[in-house]
């Protein structure tokens, strides 16, 4: 792994229950300016979006806080990077070898994985992945830094979609990963392993809220189970919470029908395999 050096800037207190997670931020401060997109967005959003990025400085499961940042500078480096443009174009991704233009923080293993996922998720397979687990990148690390490459895409897509360059990435915050793999974690449905809805408990038990229904892609980062919790908060803002999924009553600014019109095409242009 690379040797990163963090500067103090405060410390994070967490504590989870039944109910959910309570964040407590000590003299870390995320400010977000909106004023340029002359629209209101709603309190909801800006705490989210500000949780989420003290979540990327915080030290993690398999990374330290600025070893996510560097994941995340590198995942926003990948849209200009010639290789990636190249290959997207290509009939096959393999069909074209070479290096990525990196930002030059990070292993050539692991900027492949942030960038196939950021530039060309449709066409990733499990013969590639299981390449990634044969370069040295444990599991862990990999859901980890999926978790940190798809997220920050939504949240940067919408300071895109107001016209805002991307918000700027936090200092880190001190400390290690905690390497605490979650024991009720099972392998066999999905690539990775992952906590059943049924299995969350002890530490876990609060992961999915009291949603009867759990989107495999909300399973899929359950090894790092603080990203479940940062993905729960932002699609409640963005979206709905997952427990409103199967309710197809729901209304808010959009009728349920535009909503999946919408996610729908946002799905189609991203190549999404569902």
């Amino acid at each position: 792994m690379p040797s990163f050096t963090t500067r103090p800037k405060g410390a994070l207190a967490r504590t989870a229950g039944e109910a959910g997670i309570c964040w407590a931020f000590v003299a870390v401060a995320v400010q977000l300016d909106y004023a340029p997109a002359g629209v209101a967005v709603r309190e909801d959003l800006r705490q989210a979006h500000a949780r989420f990025l003290r979540h990327l400085a915080s030290p993690g499961s398999w990374w330290s806080g600025a070893e996510r940042l560097a994941i995340a500078a590198e995942s926003r480096n990948a849209l200009g990077c010639r290789l990636c443009l190249e290959r997207k174009e290509a009939l096959s991704p393999a069909s074209l070898q070479g290096e990525h233009e990196s930002l030059g923080a990070l292993p050539a293993s692991l900027v492949d994985v942030i960038h196939r996922v950021r530039t060309d998720s449709g066409r990733l397979s499990r013969s590639w992945f299981d390449g990634v687990l044969e370069s040295g990148l444990d599991e862990g690390s990999y859901v980890e830094a999926i978790g940190v490459v798809t997220m920050l895409a939504g949240v940067d897509c919408f300071a895109r979609a107001l016209g805002l360059p991307p918000f700027p990435l936090p200092e880190p915050l001190p400390g290690e990963p905690s390497r605490q793999r979650p024991t009720s974690a099972r392998p066999g449905t999905a690539w990775v392993a992952m906590i059943a809805p049924e299995d969350a408990d002890g530490p876990e038990r609060d992961l999915y809220g009291e949603a009867d229904f759990v989107p495999n892609i909300v399973r899929a980062l359950s090894l790092v189970p603080d990203h479940v919790r940062v993905l729960r908060e932002l699609s409640s803002a963005h979206y709905m919470g997952f427990a409103e999924i199967p309710d197809f009553s729901r209304r808010g600014a959009l009728d349920r029908m535009q909503m999946e019109l919408v996610a729908a095409r946002v799905s189609s242009l991203n190549e999404c395999f569902y």
